[in-house]
């Protein structure tokens, strides 16, 4: 069976491109034609209107398709998790001498990022930050940062950056910072234009970040794909494999970095700033067990995230996209596909 796949050129896709790269959709039967789409707007709507079988997506972006409150609705399923974590805010090195924070904890940064910010929204010039897409743990995340030091998202302009783009948006001074996936955070370091200020995954902890989504209408015919992508996560996974997998991952043209800056962000070896200081941060990005597995603790974090943030009603509107998304997550496929995380 042949299937077109989506996904955004970031290291979290990995369990796709290992998923044919790597003999896993063989194995099942699978033809896996993977595209390297432009935005996350694109992906959703090529998904939505039936161009892709299924792609590497955003977890919120996943649920406000499929509840109709982000571009054409969708008919989609998510069966599987592909990764917890994976985000950090990256801020324009002139910014962080500006900022001077002292250490590198987040409350410190983002009380000195806070100080700036305020000032700059007097003068009329607010700092502008990217995100990938409203509907996506990234914006989740520099709330959660911005509250740190006292502010909220008002505080700064918040536009909208497709990851791969996000390097280039900071060196032509369009944001002043941004929060991506890796590597597109190394990539900005290695280019001596941008500075590490936070890891996502201390601001948030375990976050659920890409989901395997997929268009309702495979149905059953879904769980040779689910069991391929699972089993190459799994594979991804163990630290053997890391070297391999940076190597593939550095040689397609979508992702063309550096394969030893792709293998340190799957070590969690984070290089913050051109001088070379580093972070050890092992759940920088967490492939394989426990993300395959969407629980319901997830559901009710992102649930949570999007009635915060204004994307849903609250109170009882909050409680009904909890229930429209239990029957969009689909673990029960993973289980049926024979490989229960």
């Amino acid at each position: 069976m042949r299937l077109h796949l989506g996904y955004i050129p970031l290291l979290d896709a990995a369990p796709l491109i290992a998923a044919a790269e790597f003999g896993f959709a063989a194995e099942e039967g699978l033809d896996l034609d993977l595209s390297a789409e432009p935005s996350w707007a694109t992906l959703r709507d090529r998904l939505a209107l039936g161009y892709l079988d299924g792609a590497h997506m955003l977890a919120p972006l996943a649920l406000a398709s499929a509840l109709g409150l982000s571009g054409p609705p969708a008919d989609l399923v998510v069966p599987l998790g592909l990764n917890l974590n994976g985000n950090a805010i990256t801020l324009s090195a002139d910014l962080w001498r500006a900022m001077a924070p002292g250490d590198d904890a987040p409350a410190t940064v983002a009380r000195a990022f806070a100080g700036l910010a305020e000032a700059r929204k007097r003068a009329g010039r607010p700092l502008t930050l990217g995100t990938v897409h409203p509907f996506s743990c990234h914006t989740y995340q520099l709330r959660h940062f911005l509250a740190l030091g006292g502010l909220d998202l008002s505080s700064v302009r918040l536009v909208a950056v497709p990851p791969q783009h996000s390097v280039e948006a900071l060196a032509r001074g369009i944001v002043d910072g941004f929060c991506a996936g890796a590597p597109w955070n190394g990539v900005a370091v290695a280019a001596g234009i941008g500075r590490i200020a936070a890891l996502a995954c201390e601001i948030v902890p375990d976050a659920p970040e890409k989901v395997l989504a997929l268009s309702a209408r495979l149905g059953e015919g879904a769980l040779p794909l689910v069991r391929a992508v699972a089993r190459a996560g799994l594979w991804c996974a163990e630290p053997g494999n890391r070297a391999e997998l940076a190597h593939r991952l550095a040689a397609r043209s979508a992702l063309g970095q550096d394969a030893g800056l792709i293998a340190r962000c799957l070590e969690g070896e984070i290089v913050l700033d051109a001088a070379g200081r580093r972070r050890r941060a092992p759940g920088y990005i967490r492939l394989g067990r426990p993300a395959l597995e969407p629980g319901e603790a997830q559901l009710r974090w992102l649930v949570s995230e999007m009635e915060q943030g204004g994307q849903i009603p609250v109170g009882a509107g909050a409680a009904g996209a909890f229930e429209a998304a239990r029957r969009i997550y689909r673990p029960d496929l993973l289980a049926a596909a024979g490989l229960d995380a």
